[in-house]
């Protein structure tokens, strides 16, 4: 309210002055805008260099009374609170993608070792005979065969004509029957009953079958070869 006051007189004071003091007036009019200006950065000097002039005008005199009034005035500045910056601030980016699991190393698949080969023969009636390895290029009751005339003390030439033998007679099938004669098994027993000697089984058991045969060309013939040539000369033995 003070400062419009003064605004107020001085502007009438100015209404009074004499044209040919105007120019005079504007240049003390500038030095006071001037001296306002320079108050806004330093009020004390402004006000020194206002009222440092001699005979004041009424418009020096209002810019004096400003620049006082500004130099007295309480400062409210620290009381402002600090302003947040305006400028955007930069999200950082937080990465939420899942991190996979690392895939699992398949493992190694251990090679199945083959099994040895077999070199048994299953018979019939279930039980198996260890066959010798010189009897390897014979298989089924052959093999068996030959093993068990290895193990009754012959040789291979033994088992070559107990081969042709039993081929001629039942072609080593334990099963044959001979119905003009009863004849049966491998070694064509006859009657078939009497290879019971060697074991109930018989009627189904190449083994056994054989086991008979071989006692039977031992206490006969001798041996296989022995039994080959009496069949060779009669047809039978």
């Amino acid at each position: 309210m003070r400062l419009t006051k003064l605004l107020t007189r001085g502007r009438h004071a100015a209404a009074a002055t004499p044209i040919w003091g105007a120019r005079v007036v504007r240049n003390r009019v500038f030095a006071s805008v001037a001296a306002s200006v320079i108050a806004v950065s330093s009020a004390t000097t402004a006000g020194a260099a206002i009222t440092g002039v001699e005979d004041p005008t009424p418009e020096e005199q209002v810019a004096s009374d400003i620049v006082a009034d500004g130099i007295s005035a309480d400062y409210k500045w620290e009381n402002v609170s600090t302003m947040e910056s305006i400028l955007p601030v930069k999200e950082t980016a937080t990465d939420t993608t899942e991190k996979s699991e690392p895939a699992e190393v398949p493992e190694e698949e251990e090679e199945e070792e083959e099994p040895a080969e077999d070199t048994s023969s299953d018979d019939s009636s279930g039980s198996t005979v260890d066959i010798a390895a010189d009897c390897s290029e014979y298989s089924g009751n052959k093999a068996i065969g030959c093993t068990m005339t290895l193990e009754a003390g012959w040789d291979m030439n033994e088992v070559s004509c107990l081969v042709s033998l039993w081929d001629r007679e039942s072609g080593w099938n334990e099963s044959a029957y001979n119905s003009g004669s009863g004849a049966y098994g491998i070694p064509q027993s006859l009657p078939g009953d009497k290879m019971a000697a060697n074991g109930d089984d018989w009627e189904t058991n190449p083994a056994t079958q054989i086991a008979w045969g071989l006692d039977y060309i031992d206490g006969r013939y001798g041996n296989p070869c022995g039994a080959w040539a009496h069949s060779e000369s009669n047809g039978w033995y």
